[in-house]
């Protein structure tokens, strides 16, 4: 049987990564599309056999060259998605415009799926340009085209993430961490091989017209997860809330002096909602679309060595 042809946008961000492994071990044969390929090539060249992935270059892309990739492909697959905006690279940009134009293409070339990721708990944060942005992205895809399925992720992290890396080296460095809101925000972490297994069952499935909340196996804090990394690296810190106006000047400074700010305003705006299931749809848990769910202790063990004195030589081994 002829294998199915898949079209990734995003590949190169930490899902990218972890699904092309996953995809192209199963015998799907996989397009991916990138800016750069000098810069990016090398890294999605590593992450399948030769053979089952192909490499497209497409720079500011015209609506000719983005149609024709679509052509002959079974499913496309959009992980595209910011955290701030830069330049042209606007929330409405790339979470509401790209992906209507995505889904048109689908439905022009009449793809059997079209799955998007989009982002959890975006419904109640109506105040926030990323949180609306994502909203709007996802109501455009379902009014084009009926053979989608959005995926809305609570937190996903990894090794290859830039959240739980990133406060480990905050962490390491920093004697007093600040918490916003009292750190009281809830999120369902999941790991980022859960969310690829989420994906390959959606595939398998067939699964259209459906919108799925992924979380991860537990219900947990900003403080606990704050909690949590600092026992895995085997530090003490002490976790000091911060108030709300002098959180905003922090964060419009480094907006200004950050490429990539550590806070942003709209960040903040995020962190007063909690991240969990609308009830609304139906979960990967309802579903039983994993087989086996990570704890986020246990997986941030694996890596969090390399915070830790002594890296990888630290006495505490993780099997």
């Amino acid at each position: 049987m002829k294998p199915k042809e898949i079209l990734v946008f995003g590949a190169t961000g930490q899902i990218g990564r972890h699904l092309l492994r996953y995809l192209t071990k199963k015998n799907f044969k996989v397009t991916v599309v990138t800016r750069n390929i000098h810069r990016k090539a090398y890294i999605l060249k590593s992450q399948a056999n030769a053979g089952w992935l192909n490499i497209v270059e497409m720079d500011n892309p015209d609506s000719e060259k983005l149609s024709k990739l679509f052509e002959n492909k079974n499913i496309c697959i959009n992980l595209i998605g910011i955290l701030n905006e830069k330049n042209k690279s606007s929330f409405d940009n790339i979470h509401h415009l790209f992906p209507k134009k995505l889904a048109q293409y689908a439905k022009e070339n009449n793809l059997e799926q079209f799955i998007h990721v989009s982002s959890l708990g975006i419904e109640d944060a109506s105040d926030s340009k990323y949180a609306s942005s994502k909203l709007s992205g996802e109501n455009e895809i379902k009014k084009i085209f009926k053979n989608y399925v959005i995926l809305r992720p609570s937190l996903v992290y990894s090794v290859d993430d830039n959240f739980t890396t990133m406060l480990m080296s905050l962490l390491k460095i920093l004697p007093i961490f600040p918490i916003y809101y009292d750190g009281k925000t809830v999120f369902h972490p999941i790991h980022v091989t859960d969310v690829c297994e989420i994906i390959y069952k959606v595939i398998l499935n067939e699964s259209k017209e459906e919108t799925i909340e992924c979380i991860g196996p537990e219900k947990l804090t900003f403080k606990e997860i704050i909690q949590k990394i600092l026992k895995s690296i085997g530090i003490k810190r002490i976790i000091l809330p911060m108030p709300l106006i002098i959180a905003n000047l922090y964060a419009n400074f480094f907006e200004i002096i950050m490429k990539n700010p550590l806070l942003t305003k709209d960040q903040l705006i995020l962190l007063k909602y909690n991240n969990s299931p609308s009830l609304k749809y139906n979960t990967n848990i309802d579903l039983k679309l994993n087989s086996d769910l990570k704890y986020f202790d246990k997986e941030i063990l694996k890596y969090s060595y390399m915070w830790k004195s002594g890296g990888e030589f630290s006495k505490e081994k993780i099997g």
